[in-house]
């Protein structure tokens, strides 16, 4: 294809016929890297035990894969701006695949969180350009629509997580975990061919922005990481004093690049601003809930952990079944609005899950979850719509970065802050943990709720 007819393609979308097979083979990958990020959850307990390692070892089966998608975001969305988005997307789709071979056949503990951090360098390959590729896809008319087709599969492979891991470990071992993921890795790359070729700028990479980025965020995940377990306090507030340091020399090396890997540019526009910021309360607030909430299912309710799974999936089912409708609406109504009411919506769907009876029904608690799901679907199209039609479509990949940036913030913070508060809380039991959680997120999702509304005011 040549450049000329490259550029035409990106700037109008892709014909139906090939956009229907360009969001199947991005909804594959997705779904392996949504999945990918949670389905070893379940497994960590079978796999200290197969090698031999102490639990406190097995988290890093997790925490290695997600520090290492944070970390990397940013560099990958500015490699899809410079060498095209399906490139980008391609690569890390590959590498994701055959890293889940090399975890499938770790022969230790320590092999299987380097192949993880190799899976979550894949997996930052695809997340970083996903939303990008979906603007690309679509034509501007229908952006909201794709957004929301996005957000269907990422709520659906969230629900269906945790089913998929433990009918998964009911008939094998959990090596099939990962095992699972190289025939549908490989129909994706078959596929890669139907994605829309983006023009690639021409400007170089900037190693060292690469590089000050990837530090600030790990530090900044090791250090919430070490605060919210307990280590020593100067080795805290060292992370965070580093992190704040090349934070602002990162910041401070990208307003003088012609071409910076993080636009700061578009932070001046305060509904460029509000958007993101909106987007990290309402992460923070998801994630302060879904992690606080099976200990209160379990514990203070007395509820069995399957019981305790169907409560929890009540919330992405709902942002499933919303999410198609939310991305209509984004096409047609203002992202300041939508987002406002959702937000509201999944607020109060959280205070009443904060204020219910210990002896609540399973309906009882499964309404209340999927009226915060209902609010969460409402605002999610919306927000991404507005962050990325406000970057130039050159910088489609940075803007793809920020956006999935601010949301594994929300949710590394989120972790971090219910950590922290059942650290503070528990003499006094985990009801109270449970608790504060809970209200930390109902505030959290309030703040979002008023950030988003003052778009309405801000251009």
């Amino acid at each position: 294809m040549t450049p000329q007819r490259a550029a035409m393609e990106y700037a109008d979308g892709l014909p139906a016929p090939q956009r229907r097979r360009a969001m199947l083979t991005i909804a594959i990958a997705l779904a392996m890297a949504v999945v990918g990020s949670a389905i070893a959850n379940v497994a960590l307990p079978a796999m200290a035990h197969d090698l031999g390692a102490r639990p406190a070892e097995a988290v890093w089966v997790v925490n290695a894969y997600q520090i290492a998608v944070l970390m990397t975001l940013l560099p990958f969305a500015s490699l899809g701006d410079i060498h095209g988005l399906a490139r980008v997307f391609g690569i890390g789709l590959a590498v994701f695949t055959a890293a889940s071979l090399a975890c499938a056949m770790a022969p230790s503990m320590g092999a299987l969180i380097a192949a993880r951090v190799v899976q979550g360098l894949g997996a930052a390959g695809m997340m970083s350009v996903n939303v990008a590729l979906v603007r690309a896809t679509f034509p501007a008319r229908m952006f909201g629509r794709g957004l929301g087709m996005n957000s269907l599969i990422v709520a659906a492979s969230l629900a269906a997580g945790p089913s998929v891991a433990a009918a998964v470990l009911a008939v094998a071992d959990w090596p099939w975990l990962f095992a699972l993921n190289l025939p549908f890795g490989l129909t994706a790359l078959a596929m890669l061919r139907s994605l829309p070729q983006s023009p690639a700028s021409g400007h170089g990479f900037d190693l060292p922005s690469a590089v000050m980025s990837a530090a600030t965020f790990g530090l900044f995940t090791t250090g919430l990481n070490g605060l919210s377990h307990g280590e020593a306090a100067p080795l805290v507030v060292l992370q965070f004093v580093a992190t704040f340091g090349l934070g602002g020399m990162f910041v401070r090396r990208q307003l003088m690049l012609a071409q910076p890997m993080l636009p700061i540019q578009m932070f001046r526009r305060p509904v460029f601003a509000l958007s993101v910021a909106t987007s990290v309360c309402s992460f923070l607030a998801q994630t302060l809930a879904s992690v606080a909430l099976p200990f209160g299912f379990i514990v203070m309710m007395g509820r069995s952990q399957a019981e305790a799974g169907l409560m929890m999936t009540a919330w992405p089912v709902a942002v499933a079944v919303v999410a198609p409708l939310s991305g209509w609406l984004s096409d047609r109504a203002s992202a300041g609005l939508l987002g406002g009411i959702g937000l509201m919506v999944m607020t109060l769907g959280l205070a009443l899950l904060a204020t219910m009876p210990a002896d609540a029904s399973l309906a009882a608690v499964t309404w209340r979850m999927a009226l915060a799901g209902v609010g969460t679907a409402l605002f999610q199209s919306p927000n991404n719509r507005q962050m990325l039609s406000a970057i130039p479509r050159e910088q489609s990949g940075a803007g793809s970065g920020i956006l999935a940036t601010a949301r594994l913030l929300g949710q590394t913070g989120g972790a971090a802050l219910v950590s922290l508060v059942f650290a503070l809380t528990e003499a006094a039991g985990v009801g109270r943990g449970v608790l504060a959680a809970l209200m930390l997120a109902v505030g959290f999702g309030a703040l979002g709720a008023v950030l988003s509304s003052l778009r309405l005011m801000r251009r």
